[in-house]
């Protein structure tokens, strides 16, 4: 159950990064980001309520805040690195966050087996190759190292924050609205500053008609993230941490894969023999 649950996790982040990244495009990232986390604040309330979830408000939520706060400030570094370039190391980098959940797994006294070590190194080599990294080429510039782990660490924290939110179901349903309304409340106030300074925060070209038509896709990047969110932490409930932090963070495998699918991107061979080792460590830590 933990790696089935895991590898849904991975689908769901490659999925909705892909989906974001082509958003991104001709929307102004944060205005993505406010716009399709609103969408899942929406429907998670919906849940909420049906459920009756808001009877199992606790001290627990904080790590749901926590989450909440951490995440939309990992992913701005991400994308200020980003911008600073090159892509293909900052990409990469960004999927160490990994290194967050599994040390804490470790911490707490969880030992895989052996297959399992060698799924765990494998796969996490995988995962980085699959990012295409640059091992020649254009210099790095400090900031964007830093702010790439700065951004790595935030993306781990998470995943171990939100894993420790809830312990039920319907507990769950109320930590990722917790997790959302924050990241709206964060994102809104960047975005805001942002516009304040002079950046835009409507499609270039379509204005409000565009964003109005790109809702749809919005709203599957905000759900698929939610539902990504979910599934790694009935994931890391069930099983090893260490297991369901590696399994989950195949994510980028999976955009790889969508932009070879549909956008007809070519692979270059450094990212289909990390997309190989990324299965064949998958296989190890599900059999080890």
């Amino acid at each position: 159950m933990t790696a089935l649950f895991a590898l849904a996790t991975s689908l769901l982040w490659g999925l909705a990064d892909f989906g974001g990244g082509l958003l991104t495009r001709r929307t102004p990232a944060l205005t993505v980001v406010v716009v399709s986390q609103s969408i899942a604040v929406l429907v998670l309330g919906t849940i909420v309520v049906a459920t009756g979830g808001f009877a199992e408000a606790g001290p627990k939520l904080w790590y749901a805040v926590a989450a909440g706060v951490v995440g939309p400030v990992a992913m701005l570094c991400f994308y200020k690195a980003l911008a600073l370039g090159p892509m293909g190391v900052v990409s990469p980098l960004g999927s160490l966050g990994v290194a967050v959940p599994v040390g804490i797994g470790l911490v707490l006294g969880e030992r895989p087996g052996l297959l399992q070590f060698a799924g765990i190194a494998v796969a996490v080599m995988g995962i980085v190759l699959a990012g295409g990294p640059e091992l020649r080429g254009a210099p790095v510039q400090r900031q964007a190292i830093i702010m790439t782990l700065v951004a790595a660490f935030g993306f781990g924290a998470v995943l171990a924050l939100i894993a420790e939110a809830s312990s039920t179901v319907t507990g769950l349903f109320l930590a990722l609205f917790v997790q959302r309304v924050t990241n709206v409340t964060v994102g809104g106030a960047a975005l805001y500053v942002s516009v304040r300074r002079g950046a835009r925060a409507l499609p270039e070209g379509g204005g409000l008609r565009m964003l109005l038509t790109a809702l749809p896709a919005l709203a599957f990047v905000g759900l698929a993230d939610v539902a990504a969110n979910g599934t790694y932490s009935v994931a890391a409930q069930t099983g090893p941490v260490t297991v369901a932090a590696v399994l989950a963070n195949l994510y980028p495998v999976v955009t790889v894969l969508a932009a070879l699918v549909v956008l007809k991107e070519r692979l270059r061979t450094v990212q289909a023999a990390g997309a190989g080792l990324a299965l064949v460590g998958t296989v190890l830590l599900a059999t080890g």
